[in-house]
């Protein structure tokens, strides 16, 4: 999911009232079966956008708030992102959806927005989660103005020369990630070590799981990311 700082607004009415007369909208992306596997790379590119994932999953009618949401969405960033796209077959999906992520990724916290976007990559690469990948590496360019520090998190997050404090957060989530029950106190007390509070550890815990349970949706349904992320930030 492309990074935004808006939360879903509250639809507001001509008589300045929340929740009324206001028209909820419909994703106007089709869910649909994915692409022929004889399609040229230029077609199935341009298909991301229109077909987002293999489920063939009718989307509802979205409600008010969410309907606001992608508004938002298409005034802040241009477009609404596939995977709020995917899970507008379900509104209460959608909504846990969206009230999760706007939680752990833009809500006030002792780590900053890029730390957040920086565990979300390295756990999407060790998953090998194309849409995440496409999609958080964008923002981790756009967030640290650094094209080849997007890159390298895709790639390997070893590789970078990062500080003390971003190579133990990664290495924590690395590890929650393949290895969750060989987690220890000492691990945690690495992250003390390199600065963070347990409020802190708690926080790249829940980002790390809730990556974990995004790539897993996002690779059973095929989900495609937004092309519009693989120019951002280069």
């Amino acid at each position: 999911m492309a990074k935004t700082s808006t939360k879903p607004p509250a639809a507001t009415s001509k008589s300045g009232k929340r929740g009324e007369n206001v028209p909820p909208r419909t994703p106007k992306t089709t869910l649909a079966p994915r692409r022929d596997a004889k399609m040229t790379a230029a077609a199935a590119a341009a298909d991301d956008d229109r077909i987002i994932t293999a489920m063939n999953l009718a989307p509802a009618e979205l409600n008010l708030s969410m309907a606001a949401y992608f508004a938002k969405c298409e005034e802040k960033l241009g477009f609404v992102p596939n995977v709020l796209q995917a899970y507008a077959f379900d509104m209460p999906k959608l909504e846990a959806f969206v009230a999760m992520y706007n939680d752990l990724m833009l809500a006030p916290s002792g780590l900053s927005k890029l730390e957040r976007e920086m565990i979300a990559v390295a756990v999407s690469s060790h998953n090998r989660c194309y849409y995440c990948l496409v999609a958080h590496g964008a923002a981790v360019r756009q967030l640290s103005g650094d094209a080849a520090l997007g890159e390298l998190m895709v790639m390997n997050y070893r590789a970078a020369r990062l500080s003390k404090r971003h190579r133990a957060m990664l290495d924590f989530a690395a590890k929650l990630t393949a290895e969750p029950w060989a987690v220890e106190e000492e691990d945690r007390a690495r992250l003390r070590k390199a600065g963070f509070t347990d409020r802190d550890i708690w926080d790249i815990a829940a980002v790390t799981a809730f990556f974990n349970m995004s790539n897993r949706v996002a690779s059973a349904a095929d989900m495609q990311p937004n092309t519009a992320y693989h120019g951002q930030g280069r």
